[in-house]
């Protein structure tokens, strides 16, 4: 398709011009064709920010007028101050006080003026992307929810602790070692919650804020370590347009997504993360993005805020990488072995699940 016709269909997709058969067709295309889809998204984008420079003027402008209007009323001067129309009385001595308030009070009124005009004009949202841990009130929600397996056990959270954020994690050593994303963990300590709706004690081994990665230690009686991984870890690049699928927690209990590569950086072009088109929500931050190979290739972190299933997740050789550091500091993190052979090679999504499910964990993080 030529690249002029093709922007301008991607211009009507985005604008709702199309009817109902070509809009089928056109999605189809985008579904099957991740270039296309590329480019929808990057468009998408564009307009997004295009709308918010408009804004941006406009603000400014509406701003701008109603500045000059309180000038030419006399209601203000270029300092700031208040004016009266007519005869000025000079009585400076004997009401020197009166006049200094009046002075304050007409800064005060231009500052009220000026902050309403603010107010009531469009606001322009700066934000791009979104972390993808779970907030407080949504935790608090799923609590109450009856009829889970979560809530039917005793929570191992402490009494007087504080519930901070929440997401998802997964085991990168079957002894209980648990990545997750670093902004997960915004409190002191964390519980972390199987499928089976088991609650474990969890200690924070260690957290790097600058890969947004952090390490998870189970450190509870009751947990019975897996005898291995059925995953790898893979430490290179994946290929763009690649099939891949992940498995967290934006609900109670474990879900199901599915997508594939579109970009091999990620935000900014971030070479430290790729761009994945999958459906993700609150909860979703630490959980693992698979190939069809189950191999790990991918951690989620964050998503596009003004475009329609555009997430990012940290690659997977930053593991790799984390974990070579502690080494070199941490003595403890000697015995951590990372999975390195895969045994869901050819093997149905259905039975890939099964067998992962219990290795993807509920963490739930809170401050005592």
């Amino acid at each position: 398709m030529d690249d002029i016709l093709l922007l301008e269909a991607i211009e009507r997709y985005l604008g709702g011009d199309m009817d109902a058969a070509e809009r089928d067709y056109f999605e189809t295309l985008r579904k099957n064709t991740p270039e296309i889809d590329q480019m929808v998204v990057e468009h998408s984008m564009f307009l997004h920010q295009m709308d918010s420079y408009s804004a941006h003027r406009n603000l400014k402008t509406s701003l701008q007028d109603t500045h000059t209007k309180l000038l030419d009323r006399g209601d203000l001067y270029e300092g700031g101050e208040l004016t009266t129309r007519g005869r000025v009385i000079q009585l400076w001595n004997k009401y020197k006080r009166v006049t200094a308030i009046a002075a304050s009070v007409g800064g005060v009124i231009a500052l009220v003026i000026s902050g309403l005009a603010i107010y009531f004009s469009p606001v322009v949202n700066s934000s791009q992307i979104e972390q993808l841990s779970k907030a407080i009130e949504v935790i608090k929600k799923n609590q109450q929810y009856q009829g889970t397996l979560i809530n039917e056990v005793k929570s191992k959270i402490p009494e007087n602790a504080k519930l901070i954020s929440g997401g998802s994690g997964f085991l990168i050593d079957a002894k209980g070692f648990i990545i997750t994303n670093a902004h997960v963990l915004k409190g002191s300590g964390a519980v972390v919650v199987n499928s089976k709706g088991q609650e474990f004690n969890a200690t924070i081994a260690n957290i790097d804020i600058q890969r947004d990665l952090a390490i998870l230690r189970i450190n509870d009686e009751e947990f019975e370590p897996l005898k291995s991984l059925p995953y790898s870890i893979r430490k290179a690049n994946s290929d763009l347009g690649e099939q891949v699928f992940t498995l967290g927690y934006p609900r109670n209990d474990i879900v199901y997504g599915e997508g594939y590569l579109s970009a091999r950086t990620g935000y900014n072009s971030d070479s430290s993360s790729y761009q994945v088109q999958i459906s993700a929500n609150p909860g979703n931050s630490g959980g693992p993005l698979f190939n069809n190979n189950g191999d790990v290739i991918g951690i989620l972190s964050t998503r596009q805020a003004q475009a329609e299933g555009v997430t990012f997740a940290v690659k997977s050789k930053n593991i790799f990488l984390m974990v070579d550091e502690l080494r070199k500091t941490d003595t403890s993190f000697d015995k951590l072995k990372l999975p390195s052979r895969s045994s869901l090679k050819g093997v149905e999504r259905k039975e890939q699940i099964a067998r992962l499910e219990d290795c993807v964990f509920y963490v739930k993080a809170f401050r005592k």
